[in-house]
């Protein structure tokens, strides 16, 4: 048996996997105020998911992995206990903090963002008594770290937005000489055995006490292993409220101006980017309900005569960088001989269509950069359940379009604890 925590925005959950990857057990747990979550709403979530496990399962359990929201930190003493305040995966504290790293980072680098891990890091460490800070630890480094009972160590999925060098395996000399530099943890590839579970955490839930806590990763990469893909040139789309695009590649793709970089993903890359148009559009104008009866309605394997680029509001970054592109919405088709009521099946299927073309472009795009060439693509979130917008894809994107069976980041999470990345 398997355990994977994805440690979410709104709350954590837990899926368990035995040896033919099925699921056994389920269960989650919802912060009682996400906007203003704690390292002890984590550990409370940690603690009454463990309790909660049926005991035939703790007593076989294997492995465990947890994915987490990446750029979510804070600092801990040798006995875990936090000596700062948690900044979370968005938030913008470390601003003049982007403008040290901008002089001493190479340019266009991904932590020159006051959301990155390394921003976050001079932040913390300039605005706390660091007297008996021991670690800087990523929110799943943390929480595994709780598991076995020794911090000090994450994995580079997690560590990418905090500098660490992902093709020479090591931290910059450049981050390294930063003040307080000692307090980065040693990084491993995701899914790496770290120690079995500590005896005291092992007794107190009954869990095995030679199950294995692993190495862990973000939350959207947990959900790309969930999707189950492996070759070069395999993709997954996240049809949700953005347009989010990652593909496996033989090569490294960086390409700042797009917000496009790359995990390493075992022997191969995973390159992203994500467009500002999405599901929130649609939601602009329709419910669930309209989107579906609609849709009916709509030929995919026809062109709509409309050319819209929708967006919620001026500004996209991929596959076009541009700060003030406009929405492209108009004109509103109207239905023939009533006057001006609005057409909304011909209305629909241009939004569709229109996203359909961003998200072949972004495609496009990551293979303009370097990236392996488009084989595939597996979808995941909301939109992947429109069979129309799929045919739309699939007709545009030039290759096979399925649904992904699993999404959950939590199945991807207890995939890692059972090896199923090939890491270097």
């Amino acid at each position: 048996m398997y355990l994977g925590f994805d440690f979410g925005t709104s709350g954590a959950r837990a899926c368990v996997v035995d040896e033919a990857e099925t699921v056994v057990h389920e269960d989650r747990y919802t912060y009682p105020n996400a906007a203003a979550q704690t390292p002890l709403d984590w550990r409370e979530a940690l603690h009454i998911l463990l309790r909660r496990f049926p005991a035939a399962i703790a007593a076989e359990l294997q492995g465990i992995a947890i994915a987490a929201t990446s750029a979510t930190v804070l600092l801990c003493d040798e006995e875990l206990e936090p000596t700062s305040p948690v900044l979370l995966y968005f938030d913008g504290h470390a601003q003049d903090e982007v403008g040290q790293l901008k002089k001493i980072a190479p340019p266009g680098h991904i932590v020159c963002s006051a959301t990155s891990g390394l921003a976050k890091f001079l932040w913390l460490t300039g605005h706390t008594d660091l007297s008996n800070s021991a670690h800087f630890m990523h929110q799943a480094d943390w929480l595994a770290a709780l598991l076995t009972g020794t911090g000090g160590v994450s994995d580079y999925h997690n560590a990418l937005k905090t500098g660490y060098d992902v093709e020479r395996m090591c931290w910059p000399d450049w981050i390294l000489s930063l003040p307080h530099a000692h307090l980065l943890p040693r990084v491993v590839a995701p899914g790496t055995a770290l120690a079995p579970i500590s005896t005291g955490v092992a007794q107190h839930f009954k869990l095995n006490p030679a199950c294995a806590v692993h190495a862990g990763t973000t939350d959207s990469i947990a959900a790309f292993i969930a999707a189950g893909v492996h070759e070069p040139g395999a993709a997954v789309t996240s049809l949700g409220s953005t347009l989010v695009l990652k593909v496996l590649s033989t090569k490294r793709v960086e390409a700042a101006q797009y917000g496009v970089y790359s995990h390493r993903y075992g022997d191969l890359w995973l390159a992203g980017g994500a467009s500002n148009a999405g599901g929130n559009v649609l939601r602009q104008y329709f419910n669930d309900e309209q989107l579906a009866e609609l849709s009916q309605h709509i030929d995919p394997a026809t062109d709509s005569p409309l050319d819209y680029y929708p967006l919620p509001r001026p500004g996209e970054r991929f596959p076009v960088n541009d700060p003030m592109l406009a929405p492209r919405l108009i004109p509103r088709p109207l239905r023939s001989g009533s006057g001006q009521a609005v057409d909304d099946v011909q209305f629909l299927h241009g939004l569709l269509q229109g996203l359909a073309r961003i998200e072949a472009a972004g495609y496009a795009k990551l293979a303009e950069l370097g990236a392996s060439p488009l084989k595939s693509v597996t979808t995941t979130g909301g939109g992947a359940k429109n069979q129309v917008w799929s045919k739309l894809r699939e007709r545009l994107l030039g290759v096979p379009v399925t649904v992904a069976h699993h999404t959950e980041a939590a199945f991807g999470a207890a995939l890692l604890a059972k090896g199923k990345i090939n890491s270097k």
